[in-house]
């Protein structure tokens, strides 16, 4: 009886203040979608200080990274979350496009190297994560073999998704293809660097987050 009570009053107050509780949320998302500059914003938004740095070239972020206690607030709900921004998922890395970006072929070679355990890394973190942000760039063809890769592995593992479509600030950027080559999920168009719709994607945490 006590626990039957005790359900309903949990059930009360989730109602009321909504369901307060801590989990993981992934950054997935191919190289330079601006994952990192997401990571960033969420950080200077909310604790103050940046995650990561990021580059105009390639794999910048080589290595997951994990922000502690995170929490976010939309009227009377709040979310407690360890943010995870991933290595750019590629399905083939060249130390010669390093090269072609400016880096020394020794620079080159070992950027392709840490970025190839990188990815091996994320993947393998899908099995720790709760729901994930997929970032992508709205200026690019969304139907690339490393985005089905990415989203297939998500269905597999029946992981929450969100797709922020990031860099809506360009002329290029077209949110409408997105959404019609992920039906399934929510899309929302953001950018990262000036901060549009930044605040509808805090408030889509929430329901991933169920």
């Amino acid at each position: 009886m006590i626990s039957i009570v005790n359900q309903f009053i949990k059930k009360v107050f989730d109602r009321l203040f909504g369901n307060k509780k801590h989990i993981k949320i992934g950054l997935y998302g191919p190289p330079n979608g601006g994952k990192t500059t997401i990571a960033n914003r969420i950080c200077t938004d909310w604790l103050g200080e940046e995650m990561g740095q990021v580059s105009h070239i390639p794999h910048e972020t080589r290595e997951v990274k994990v922000k502690e206690q995170i929490n976010i607030k939309s009227g009377r709900k709040e979310l407690s979350f360890s943010l995870v921004d991933t290595p750019g998922i590629a399905t083939k890395i060249d130390y010669e496009d390093f090269v072609k970006a400016g880096l020394s072929t020794r620079e080159s070679k070992k950027r392709a190297k840490e970025a190839t355990k990188g990815v091996i890394d994320a993947i393998k973190w899908l099995d720790e994560m709760d729901a994930v942000i997929v970032v992508l760039d709205s200026t690019k063809d969304p139907y690339s073999q490393v985005n089905i890769t990415i989203i297939g592995n998500l269905e597999a593992r029946k992981i929450p998704v969100l797709i922020v479509a990031n860099k809506v600030d360009l002329k290029k950027s077209n949110i409408k293809k997105l959404q019609a080559a992920f039906p399934q999920y929510e899309v929302i168009g953001v950018s990262a660097k000036y901060g549009t719709n930044i605040d509808r994607m805090y408030e889509a945490f929430f329901t991933i987050a169920r």
